[in-house]
């Protein structure tokens, strides 16, 4: 399965960041047009029906642009839209029993907020790990201070599978994250935030290769 964690971008999805529902999914297809190809649908507040359109709606995108899709913690949901895989965030459905519920037809990528998690994800079978946050925001406060980029690179001689960098991920430290041996890096704002998503995630693919 680490083969099919065949992405360096993982971009995770925030509609609040828009005016409306248009204005998010016109969003979420530049990121598409410029190169991302792996999406997590995030959206925790919506009522189950409006999840599951919403996830119907980016399977039919991500299909398009032979993107995977991911749904965070709603195996359910993951499972009615065909989608790649699930993300399961801290306190969530453990991963034996998603992995129970989905067999080896999806993907697993796993929350963890420190190298000691994210071993521990690794025993119970996640195909993935998002491990952060990395740099200091807003969004990740309630996890603690930043872990800096020398966790990161304590990661990559004790974890195999593919692991993502977030929290605080932008232009200036892509670099520096890949050059600490991350696989790749999760982020949010700084693709649907920027002025130019289409450029910003074109500016982005380029540096993770």
């Amino acid at each position: 399965m680490k083969e099919a964690v065949d992405f360096k971008l993982y971009l995770i999805t925030d509609r609040k960041l828009f005016g409306d529902m248009p204005s998010f999914l016109s969003a979420v297809e530049e990121a598409l047009e410029g190169g991302a190809r792996a999406l997590q649908l995030r959206e925790k507040d919506l009522k189950i029906r409006e999840l599951l359109k919403l996830a119907y709606r980016l399977r039919e995108m991500t299909l398009a642009y032979g993107a995977k899709l991911f749904v965070n913690d709603r195996v359910d949901i993951a499972l009615a839209a065909d989608a790649d895989g699930v993300h399961l965030g801290e306190g969530g459905m453990p991963v034996f029993a998603a992995r129970k519920a989905v067999g080896r037809r999806m993907l697993l990528g796993v929350s963890t907020h420190g190298i000691g998690q994210a071993i521990e994800a690794e025993k119970e079978g996640a195909d993935f790990i998002t491990l952060g946050p990395v740099f200091e925001t807003p969004s990740k406060v309630r996890y603690g201070k930043p872990l800096g980029v020398d966790v990161i690179r304590a990661a990559a001689g004790r974890i195999s599978v593919p692991f993502f960098a977030i929290g605080g991920v932008s232009k200036a430290n892509v670099r520096e994250i890949m050059q600490a041996e991350s696989h790749g890096v999760a982020l949010i704002s700084a693709v649907l935030a920027s002025a130019d998503i289409k450029t910003e995630t074109e500016d982005l693919m380029r540096l993770l290769k």
